[in-house]
């Protein structure tokens, strides 16, 4: 499949590697003014924001990592509690970077996996994060415990991946980009949300081994010390917290994304926006338009 080529490719941002306590973090850095991460999702890189972060940069100092695990991010071994993916550690990269780049406070825009990562940086770290948007999930522990059988269908590749090593990584392996490719095309959308820059990223990254095992502890440690993290939360998250899912996608068919939502976090909005999962890519400027005011008036 041909995929049409981005007339701009994050233009003015430059690319960087942090070094933090357990290794490097990859980044693109662009814009000038208050601090704004942006955390891509499953099975991706920071180029997922392409088509949002260069706008938001007209305003924001705008931080896209790659999480570690994938990308050009470290891989670190792991344990047999995944420890080392649980979304802890993944936050952890993330202050490290915000760290170096001189950042106290910050926004948080997040996708998929992403936001499973910027809510437990919120928790963990209330006094660092201005407020978060999350795109397309809701909590962790919550949508396992209220996850049915269509569900289970739909997102089958939240139970494939937890499967022990190195069943998931050694199927994934024999062929990354058909897996890639059919697991992402399997929405609305198909895979005409991607551009021919992104997805040359994605598929030689995912095309690693060491991605393939990272993004399956991503998923194993979702399963289970994660939840163990949730499990001992005793407040809600006391920030603003906008909530965005797509109109065609699992969330929207299966989930009260605002309800569960509001059992973790206790300012609560958000709304279907017209797209399936991969929303900064399928409907960038719907993700904007919601993203400009609520970002401006937490930063008021």
């Amino acid at each position: 499949m041909e995929h049409a080529i981005a007339e701009h490719f994050f233009d003015g941002f430059s690319e960087h590697f942090v070094e933090t306590p357990d290794g490097p973090v990859f980044c693109r850095v662009g814009g000038e003014g208050p601090p704004l991460v942006l955390l891509h999702g499953y099975p991706q890189t920071s180029a997922m924001w392409h088509a949002v972060a260069p706008a938001l940069a007209r305003g924001y100092r705008v931080i896209c990592p790659d999480l570690r695990g994938y990308g050009r991010s470290l891989k670190p071994a792991t344990d047999p509690s995944h420890t080392p993916y649980s979304k802890r550690a993944m936050a952890g990269d993330i202050l490290a970077v915000m760290d170096r780049f001189g950042h106290d406070r910050f926004l948080i825009g997040a996708h998929d996996r992403g936001a499973r990562v910027a809510h437990r940086l919120a928790a963990d770290h209330s006094d660092r994060v201005i407020a978060l948007s999350t795109l397309d999930i809701a909590p962790t522990r919550e949508m396992y415990r209220n996850a049915g059988s269509a569900f289970a269908h739909t997102y089958w590749h939240w139970y494939w991946l937890t499967l022990p090593h190195p069943f998931p990584e050694t199927l994934i392996g024999a062929d990354p980009a058909f897996f890639w490719r059919k697991k992402c095309g399997a929405g609305s959308a198909g895979l005409t949300p991607f551009v021919q820059q992104a997805m040359d990223e994605y598929l030689t990254c995912f095309a690693d081994p060491a991605t393939i095992h990272g993004c399956c502890e991503d998923y194993r440690a979702a399963a289970t010390i994660d939840i163990a993290y949730d499990d001992a939360e005793t407040a809600k998250l006391p920030m603003p917290l906008l909530a965005l899912w797509g109109q065609n996608g699992a969330i929207e068919a299966h989930f009260d994304c605002l309800a569960l939502w509001r059992e973790r976090a206790t300012d609560v909005r958000g709304w279907a926006l017209p797209g399936g999962h991969y929303l900064a890519e399928e409907c960038p400027q719907a993700v904007l338009a919601a993203w400009s005011p609520f970002f401006a008036e937490a930063l008021a």
